[in-house]
């Protein structure tokens, strides 16, 4: 099973609107095996409060960091497709 340092998927969300970026992660995690890992950049604010919030609300457990190109911009998230 992939760890959360290497995932199994990479979407780049940045610049998109709510809540179409909550659909798109959503849509990403259904392609992936239960377990697996799905890296997820988003815009600070409301995008990354939105998103985290639904993501887990659906029981993806998801682990928040700053972006390594964007800190004051853009947050990495890692989510794992239902809890694994």
């Amino acid at each position: 099973m992939p760890s959360p340092a290497e995932p199994s998927a990479c979407l780049d969300l940045r610049g998109t609107p709510c809540p179409l970026n909550y659909i798109r992660a959503t849509l990403a995690l259904e392609t992936l095996d239960p377990g697996a890992w799905l890296q997820l950049d988003l815009d600070r604010g409301e995008p990354e409060d939105m998103v985290i919030a639904g993501l887990r609300q659906a029981g993806h457990p998801v682990v928040s960091g700053p972006h390594p190109e964007a800190a004051d911009a853009a947050v990495r998230l890692l989510v794992c497709r239902d809890g694994g």
